[in-house]
């Protein structure tokens, strides 16, 4: 199995200690979101490959060596403001630990992702075309892939509707995004591509391809027989995720995992570096079941 790490919950910025942790004793525990007394039991010895998914990559980097199975980073690098991301780190740290994660695990298995794009009055087209040529400049050696999204109608969003004071984009819009993503991407030995995104944006030399497909998966696991990933509407291989929805505290204002920051707080008051869940303890009625490969 590929293990998700985490599209729910940055845990590489907020919860490395615990991973790593969790690594050594050699198995994970996974609450079932939507029924919350079944857990899932991970053992590390099934695992083929581990997909970190993270905003910041800075906690992990002291650790990377001592992982023994393969790894693939998406590493999300956007150019908003306080506003719209009050907790980051400044994005030229995230530059250069995107850079140290390159040199330790290969530019192969480094993605990043500028995502999701919006535009508003501050955030314009033009605002966006610069940040994302800087992005690929400064990342030229470092990086060969870039994902790519458009905002989604998230509740969270909708929440904060009066911050993001989005903008609809037109077909010229995506247009002007395209080419000047794709000549940007490409003059610095990139490539740009969308997943799952009803603007592909490959007739203006975006490239067809999914987060994790399946030739990638095989170059990771040396696997044939992944199954395709049902939750989704794309081609991307299964994962396995061991976050917890609402308990990341970067706050992100566009942000589709958390949509009550109350209960992100009280979610991060319930973490015990030493559960095997992210979040709070077993308890005596939790029905284990081990996931297989």
């Amino acid at each position: 199995m590929i293990l998700n790490v985490s599209g729910r919950t940055d845990i590489v910025a907020f919860y490395t200690e615990w991973f790593m942790t969790r690594y050594k004793n050699g198995y994970v525990d996974v609450r079932n979101p939507f029924c919350f007394n079944k857990v899932s039991r991970i053992y590390f010895k099934d695992v083929d490959a581990i997909m970190f998914c993270t905003k910041n990559p800075l906690p992990i980097l002291k650790y990377l060596k001592d992982i023994k199975k393969p790894i693939l980073f998406h590493i999300t690098l956007t150019p908003y403001k306080k506003d719209v991301e009050p907790n980051l780190p400044p994005k030229g740290k995230v530059i250069e630990a995107i850079k140290k994660v390159s040199d330790i695990i290969s530019s192969d298995n480094v993605y990043v992702r500028y995502d999701p794009i919006f535009v508003n009055d501050k955030y314009t087209i033009e605002y966006h075309k610069k940040a994302f040529h800087n992005m690929c400049k400064l990342l030229n050696g470092y990086v060969k892939h870039i994902i790519i999204s458009f905002i989604d109608d998230y509740k969270n969003v909708r929440s904060n509707a009066g911050i993001l004071k989005i903008r609809e984009l037109s077909e010229n819009d995506y247009k002007e995004i395209g080419l000047s993503f794709s000549k940007s991407a490409c003059e610095n030995g990139m490539t740009v591509q969308t997943c799952c995104e009803e603007q592909n944006l490959v007739k203006y030399g975006f490239i067809k391809s999914d987060c994790i497909d399946f030739n990638l998966a095989y170059k990771l696991t040396k696997k044939t027989n992944l199954k395709r990933w049902k939750e989704r509407n794309c081609n991307c291989v299964e994962m396995v995720d061991i976050g917890v929805y609402n308990s990341c505290k970067h706050f992100c204002k566009y942000c589709y995992a958390n949509y009550d920051e109350k209960q992100v707080m009280n979610n991060y008051k319930c973490h015990n570096p030493n559960s095997s869940l992210l979040i709070g303890n077993l308890k005596d009625d939790d029905i284990i079941k081990v996931r297989g490969c």
